[in-house]
C-alpha cells in the first residue's frame, strides 16, 4: 500500500454523472436570504491581525461548526515587510476529519491594507467564503448522510488568511496561510490506512480555488491540465442549465478553452508546487474593481452568484456521489 495506489485510486475517481432533474434539484435548492446573511458580516476590511480581522474569522468557525463540521483554526506568526510577528489563522473546516481523501475547496477570508482602509474585497474574497457557507448550509442533509456513511473521499473547506502582500506581491510577500499550510502538510505523514509514503496533502484528492466571484459576465478557462475532466464537466453542466432554462438567461461562463500558461499567482501556488490537482475558478480578465474600493456589494450580481452557487453545488453531488 504505497503511494502510487493511493495516488491510482485519485487520479481513477470518476464523479457520479448527474440526471437532468438532480440538476433541477440542485438548481432549486438556491438560498440567496441565506447567502446574503453569511455574506454581509465578511464585507468589512479585514487586514490580517485586526478586531475586524478576528470578527470575521469567529463568523466564519461559528457558522462551519453549527453545521456539524470539525473546525480547526490554524494560528501562525510571520514577519511581513510592514511588521515582524504578525498572526495569522488558517481556518480549516472539514465534514469527516476521519475520511482518507478530500475533495478541497478553498478561498481566502483577508482582505487587502489600501490607503483608504474602506476596501471590504466584495469578490476578492468575501463571495467565496459565502458560497463555501452556503454550499454547506443548503446541501447539509445530503452531507451529514455522505459523513454518517464514512465514504472515502469527504468536504474539505480552507478559508485562508494573509493572500494579499502587504506592499508588493512576492513569493515571501503573499500567499501567507497557504505558504505555511502547504509546508506543513507535506511534513505530516499519513498512516491511518496503512499506506507508506503518503502525507497529508495527499489527501487532497482535488484543490478546488475559487477567488474573484460574483461579478457579472466572467469568463472562466480551464487553466490546468490535471484538472480538465473535472473542468469540462462544469462547462456540460452550465450548458444542460442553460438549456433548461435555468440560468437566468446569462450568457455561460465556462468556456470550452484551456489556458495553460496564464501566470495568475494566488493561494493555489504553493499545493501546485507540491504536486496536488488544483482546478483554479478564477474569472480573466479580472474584474474590473480588481484592488479598487469599488470592489464592493454594488459591483455584485445576484444571478450571476446564484448561477454560480448551483455550478458549486454540481461539482460537490458529482464528485462525492451524494444522494439527492
Amino acid at each position: 500500500k504505497d503511494y502510487r495506489e493511493w495516488a491510482l485510486r485519485r487520479s481513477n475517481h470518476s464523479g457520479l454523472g448527474l440526471s437532468d432533474e438532480e440538476l433541477r434539484t440542485l438548481a432549486q435548492m438556491d438560498d440567496p436570504r441565506h447567502f446574503q446573511s453569511v455574506l454581509r458580516p465578511i464585507m468589512v476590511p479585514r487586514v490580517p491581525d485586526t478586531p475586524s480581522h478576528a470578527g470575521v474569522r469567529r463568523h466564519i468557525v461559528e457558522n462551519m461548526r453549527e453545521l456539524g463540521w470539525t473546525v480547526e483554526e490554524d494560528q501562525f506568526r510571520d514577519n511581513t515587510p510592514l511588521k515582524r510577528g504578525v498572526t495569522f489563522t488558517n481556518i480549516i473546516a472539514t465534514l469527516n476529519p476521519l475520511a482518507p481523501r478530500r475533495l478541497v475547496l478553498a478561498c481566502h477570508y483577508d482582505s487587502l491594507l489600501t490607503n483608504s482602509g474602506v476596501f471590504v474585497g466584495a469578490t476578492d474574497s468575501a463571495v467565496p467564503c459565502a458560497q463555501l457557507m452556503n454550499l454547506a448550509h443548503v446541501l447539509r442533509k445530503q452531507l451529514t448522510r455522505h459523513k454518517n456513511k464514512g465514504e472515502e473521499v469527504t468536504l474539505q473547506f480552507l478559508f485562508f488568511d494573509g493572500e494579499e502582500a502587504f506592499v508588493r506581491w512576492s513569493r515571501s510577500d503573499s500567499t501567507y496561510g497557504a505558504r505555511n499550510l502547504a509546508a506543513k502538510l507535506q511534513q505530516m505523514p499519513y498512516t491511518e490506512t496503512g499506506a507508506t509514503g503518503v502525507s497529508n496533502l495527499h489527501r487532497m484528492d482535488l484543490f478546488v480555488l475559487l477567488d474573484l466571484m460574483g461579478v457579472a459576465n466572467p469568463n472562466f478557462y480551464s487553466y490546468f491540465k490535471s484538472s480538465e475532466s473535472w473542468y469540462l464537466r462544469l462547462v456540460s453542466f452550465e450548458r444542460r442549465l442553460s438549456n433548461m432554462g435555468l440560468t437566468r438567461g446569462l450568457p455561460n461562463m465556462f468556456k470550452q478553452d484551456t489556458w495553460y500558461n496564464p501566470g495568475i499567482e494566488d493561494d493555489h501556488i504553493p499545493f501546485l508546487e507540491r504536486g496536488v490537482p488544483i482546478l483554479h475558478l478564477i474569472p480573466y480578465p479580472f474584474p474590473r474593481g480588481w484592488h479598487k474600493d469599488s470592489d464592493n456589494a454594488a459591483s455584485l450580481h445576484s444571478g450571476t452568484i446564484r448561477n454560480q452557487n448551483t455550478l458549486m453545488r454540481a461539482l460537490v453531488a458529482d464528485y462525492l456521489h451524494l444522494l439527492l
